[in-house]
């Protein structure tokens, strides 16, 4: 029975909710409900008569009259509904969650430093960034990425951040505010703060504006954009820095913020990254490659270059209807096909950040809901180019 009502996204049921009722938002799609509870923010994937039971347990109907319900309709012993519903409370109501929480240190005491070995002003259009890193270490977990945006010959600034280790944690201050610390395990959350931050000036949208911000590629051709998502080693950078060269516009490579307005992808002005696996096939197209800083990310077992972006216009953005799951495979033949969203959704939720307030939650589902969902397997790209032509074009 629970084979049969259950449907689960990572594998995971548990989840903190405070109390024994909590907001909980519910989209049908294909069959089955994805499920969102605002005390913990995540996403579950249920089948549709298990979402209709946790409906009833939060309205405060009762396990018995709810199973009662349950045993008619599936034509099952009472016995057995009254136990998976009293199992289905337990778990959604009284276990704690499992997961990796962003760990944000508390030093309310700690000062900027009087003085930092590196300061870089980076221009984004017609805003200016002053951002004052400690040493090369802070320096190296940021600026490869903006380097781009360098000016060196700018006497004035919009926005000032400070970036600096103190006592085994990196701080961020923007405009002499402190924003937050975290320590050596959490520095991917640090890199996500600083770029939520870095939005939020470019775009002037605080935190709560965004709907999300995704672990993907956007790509437009000036009138809508698309999201190509895929595994680190499928080929999704290197098929963005293909698309800028065929005429297409690169949005934003990996940190793709899309707000809760107009549900729309923003610019963000960060460079592609490019792995030493997709130099032969890159540095035809760009000669620049060859002599471009190599970097080697060894907490993420990589090593990357960086091309610039394409986008004259980082104040850009344009609705998305699109997802595409890419993935190069050698000697493959071409395939493209409509997957199922619930899968798609699966792939997506993992990587992404997702605002935890009820109307952008409720603005996601409403969003997610409205996407075609593709993926898209390829070996030769000229025929990749052409695919997403027919996607942007509705040719498919």
């Amino acid at each position: 029975m629970r084979r049969l009502l259950f449907y689960v996204v990572n594998k995971i049921i548990i989840f903190v909710l405070m109390n024994s009722k909590t907001n909980i938002l519910y989209k049908t799609t294909e069959g089955k409900t994805i499920t969102w509870f605002e005390s913990s923010n995540k996403y579950l994937i249920l089948e549709n008569t298990t979402a209709d039971i946790l409906k009833s347990l939060n309205k405060g109907i009762s396990v018995n009259e709810i199973a009662e319900d349950l045993s008619k309709n599936l034509s099952v012993p009472l016995d057995t509904t009254i136990d998976f519903i009293k199992d289905l409370e337990k778990r959604i109501y009284g276990a704690k969650e499992q997961l990796e929480t962003e760990e944000i240190i508390d030093y309310k005491d700690i000062q900027i430093p009087k003085s930092f070995e590196f300061i870089k002003y980076y221009k984004v259009n017609n805003v200016v960034f002053k951002i004052s890193y400690l040493s090369e270490k802070e320096l190296s977990l940021v600026h490869p990425k903006f380097a781009h945006l360098v000016n060196e010959n700018l006497a004035s600034f919009d926005y000032e951040f400070d970036v600096f280790i103190n006592n085994n944690a990196i701080f961020l201050f923007v405009d002499k505010k402190q924003i937050g610390a975290w320590d050596n395990k959490n520095i991917h959350y640090f890199q996500g703060k600083f770029s939520m931050e870095f939005i939020q000036k470019i775009h002037q949208k605080e935190e709560n504006e965004w709907m999300g911000v995704f672990h993907a590629s956007a790509v437009s051709n000036e009138k809508k954009s698309i999201l190509f998502l895929g595994d680190s080693g499928n080929g999704k950078s290197t098929s963005l820095a293909l698309l800028q060269a065929n005429g297409f516009t690169c949005l934003a490579d990996d940190f793709v913020p899309i707000d809760s307005e107009k549900r729309e992808v923003y610019s963000f002005p960060a460079s592609i990254s490019i792995k030493k696996s997709s130099l032969e096939t890159l540095l035809p197209i760009y000669p620049e490659l060859e002599t471009t800083a190599e970097y080697n990310f060894t907490r993420l077992n990589k090593i990357v270059r960086y091309l610039k972006p394409n986008n004259n216009n980082y104040f850009s953005h344009l609705p998305c209807n699109d997802l595409v799951f890419i993935k190069y495979v050698k000697d493959s033949d071409l395939n493209c096909k409509k997957i199922a969203k619930i899968d798609a959704f699966q792939q997506l939720i993992p990587d992404s950040w997702l605002s935890p307030k009820k109307e952008n939650a409720q603005i996601f589902l409403d969003w997610f809901d409205s996407l075609n969902c593709y993926q898209l397997t390829y070996s030769k790209n000229e025929e990749m180019l052409k695919t997403v032509s027919k996607i942007f074009d509705n040719d498919l």
